[in-house]
């Protein structure tokens, strides 16, 4: 068995010497990280934001995977090789052209084997742990890492705070008193929601709304998602003004006849009934850089002015 990292990854800058006396589970990484293998995809917009698509190699999505127009282009061009996915990497591949560092999502954790047969080869493993974050700021605030492991922290710097400022520009919106479900619906027929911890209910409160569940001080979890029987989630959700869909995880629909045919209690629905369902665009999730843009179309769909949203629609 081959040590574990973990997630001790000190940064080097570019000419400076290594400290002297490190403990064994520690690995240095020197500036800058090139031929990235990048399996958390919700990244990839904080390496465009920074024009560093040039770091990464290697892909766990396949170029039609892609939402990210600027990443799909380099691959489509060979400028990023697809390397097998999170969970079976290509190792041959990464191996020959020397990837400086492997970066996971959380989900690395139900593949063990896999983060230990990458490092064993001498690749260490950085885990993403982004989508933990329970304020949507501290999630973008993620791309001062990767400008950090890049030697491009002017640029980290500069991204980040374009992306403040456009949640500066939305402010603490108004309450509008109107109640919002977010949700998508398993191949087990649950509903997928998001924890009040999380960060997209945070979103929706910045927007105005009120997220359905209110939040539980005895949860510890760190999943930002769970699963209720929808038994349960119609008796927490049927009354909400508004309900969008998560098309992230299993595409997007176009009609209220799609949605209800994953779950005929939907129909009794308030917002069912009122017209007012809504489903995300499935490049949502990869759109790390534009949170801000997000919670202005929540704004939007709240005050009714759905004219122009960028990440969300109304279902026919």
């Amino acid at each position: 068995m081959s040590r574990s990292y973990g997630d001790r990854l000190p940064v080097i800058p570019q000419g400076q010497p290594d400290p002297a006396c490190l403990a064994e589970d520690i690995v240095l990484l020197h500036q800058p990280r090139q031929n990235l293998y990048l399996a958390a995809s919700a990244a990839m917009d904080m390496f465009v934001s920074m024009d560093a698509l040039d770091a990464i190699r290697f892909s766990a999505l396949q170029a039609d995977g892609w939402y990210i127009q600027p990443a799909r282009a380099a691959m489509e061009e060979g400028k990023i090789l697809y390397a097998g996915k999170y969970a079976a990497p290509d190792y041959e591949r990464i191996l020959e052209e020397g990837c400086g560092l492997a970066i996971e999502n959380t989900m690395i954790s139900h593949t063990p084997e896999v983060r230990e047969q990458l490092e064993k080869l001498g690749i260490p493993v950085l885990v993403d742990y982004s989508s933990y974050e329970s304020h949507p700021l501290g999630r973008t605030e993620w791309v001062k890492l990767y400008g950090v492991l890049l030697g491009k922290s002017r640029e980290a710097e500069a991204a980040f705070e374009a992306e403040k400022q456009a949640f500066e520009a939305i402010g603490s919106a108004e309450p509008t008193g109107k109640t919002v479900a977010f949700f998508y619906i398993t191949s087990g027929g649950e509903a997928n929601v998001r924890r009040p911890s999380d960060y997209l209910p945070k979103m929706i409160a910045m927007a105005g709304g009120s997220y359905f569940l209110a939040p539980d001080g005895e949860d510890e979890s760190k999943s930002s998602t769970m699963s209720m029987e929808m038994e349960a989630f119609y008796a927490a959700a049927k009354d909400c003004d508004y309900i969008i869909y998560n098309s992230t995880v299993d595409g997007e629909l176009r009609t209220r006849q799609e949605l209800l045919a994953k779950s005929p209690l939907l129909e009794n629905f308030k917002a069912v009934q009122s017209g007012n369902v809504y489903c995300t665009t499935q490049n949502l999730y990869q759109s790390t850089m534009e949170l801000g843009t997000l919670i202005a179309d929540i704004h939007g769909m709240l005050l009714g002015e759905d004219q122009a949203l960028n990440y969300l629609y109304r279902l026919e």
